[in-house]
């Protein structure tokens, strides 16, 4: 793989810097190659890293994020997940919603988990490599303590109840659907073995004749849930993963639903911040995110006094003396120079896989990418932090790309910055709505 454009850290790949581009192009936030857009959280590095370093020593960690909406949550999220995985952990990211994954319901939240579960090998779902990998490390271990290769079966099998011996104790039927899903396989039973690790991932409705197969019942519950989740995290310890990180994005929906859900996800959210500080989940890295309101209003976390206590965080002094090591972090959001910023670093990388580099430099210069970023403001009401997606995309899919393509654009006098509502997401339509005018700017 080509290494031929400069990053953070060095060279960037041309894929890396394709994945970045498209989905900026898209509107949509980068799977990979986030570093190269982490304006501002230089200043959080050093404690992250450290936690994280914790978790894959065994410890466990509970950290909560709190930005008004556009101020980055998910980029930020995603961003400490790429530096997670290239320590060796797996991710999970969730998002929270009222229908589709309901925080009071944690054999919901644990289903989403296991749908999500990525590693650096291996995308959504990683649940099944996870486990067959779990297994051929119990084989290698067998085999290197001398056994022969007719007791290698009964010798996994012993392996595989004295490394969940404390997981059974909570969850004894996660350890019976392993040995069930190893049988299947044995046995060259796909279509159970595939139903099997579907029920370990939390999946209901899964065939009786399947369930009956592995020796288990029932659909998985609540309690269950946080069993499953030990389990889950004994087989990614033991296949080589140094930890897991889990996000929780959005939690704030949790003030829109009805208000006994919403305390029953409130106080669900509160017995796992305590699960994790008991120790009960080790090399667990629980993150969530939430706005200021969430956090701050009678219809969120202050509703339940217990959690309001385990998250309170002081804000009141200056925000360049926030401790990046507290519960809760907040994210500052964009300014203008910062939203600039981002605009000359995306036209520099983009600059590095163009036709011409020194033409989309030379057309696209700093004034412009200044300017641009002000009319996007104004058009979302001035309101640059919730400016970065839309800005981003213009920049590429309006500007960059053409620039690139036709020897004659000049975006000065070749294009006009014109935002229609149908492409803005909630937030940035309400910001606009403030706006009287139509929005129709042609920039000098």
């Amino acid at each position: 793989m080509s290494k031929d454009s400069p990053g953070r850290n060095g060279p960037v790949s041309a894929a890396r810097r394709r994945d970045v581009i498209d989905a900026l192009r898209r509107g949509a936030v980068p799977e990979r190659g986030l570093d190269l857009l982490a304006t501002g959280l230089d200043r959080f590095q050093a404690a992250l890293d450290a936690e994280l370093d914790a978790v894959a020593s065994g410890a466990s960690v509970f950290k909560a994020v709190r930005g008004e909406y556009g101020s980055g949550k998910t980029f930020f999220a995603r961003w400490l997940g790429e530096r997670a995985k290239r320590r060796g952990f797996a991710v999970a990211e969730i998002q929270v919603s009222e229908t589709e994954t309901p925080l009071h319901k944690l054999e919901t939240v644990y289903r989403r988990l296991t749908e999500r579960l990525t590693t650096p090998g291996f995308p959504p779902s990683a649940l099944r490599p996870v486990v067959d990998a779990w297994f051929y490390e119990l084989e290698e271990d067998a085999l290197a303590a001398g056994a022969s290769e007719e007791e290698l079966p009964r010798e996994v099998e012993r392996l595989m109840e004295a490394r969940l011996a404390e997981v059974s104790r909570h969850a004894p039927s996660f350890a019976t659907a392993l040995r069930g899903y190893r049988a299947a396989l044995a046995g060259r039973d796909e279509a159970t073995a595939s139903a099997v690790m579907a029920w370990l991932g939390g999946q209901p409705h899964v065939a009786a004749a399947a369930r009956r197969a592995a020796g288990v019942r029932g659909d998985l519950d609540h309690f269950g849930a946080l069993g499953f989740l030990q389990g889950l995290l004994t087989v990614l310890h033991d296949s080589g993963h140094k930890g897991l990180l889990v996000v929780l994005d959005e939690v704030e929906t949790l003030q829109r639903v009805r208000s006994d859900a919403r305390d029953k996800a409130l106080n669900a959210l509160r017995q796992l911040i305590d699960e994790v500080h008991s120790g009960r989940f080790p090399r667990l890295y629980l993150l969530i995110t939430g706005t200021p309101a969430f956090y701050d209003g009678r219809q969120g976390v202050q509703r339940l006094a217990p959690l309001a206590q385990r998250l309170a965080t002081d804000f009141t002094t200056d925000s360049r003396f926030d401790n990046p090591r507290a519960v809760q972090l907040r994210l500052p959001g964009f300014t203008l120079d910062s939203l600039i910023g981002l605009g000359l670093t995306i036209r520099d990388l983009y600059a590095t896989g163009a036709a011409v580099p020194e033409r989309v430099r030379q057309v696209v210069d700093d004034a412009y990418v200044a300017d641009l970023a002000q009319a996007v403001g104004g058009a979302l009401g001035g309101k640059v932090g919730v400016a970065p997606r839309l800005f981003l995309k213009k920049l590429v899919g309006d500007v960059l790309d053409r620039v690139d393509q036709f020897e004659d654009f000049d975006p000065r006098k070749d294009y006009a910055l014109t935002v229609d509502a149908a492409e803005l997401n909630e937030v940035e339509r309400n910001a606009a709505a403030e706006n009287a005018d139509d929005i129709d700017l042609d920039l000098p």
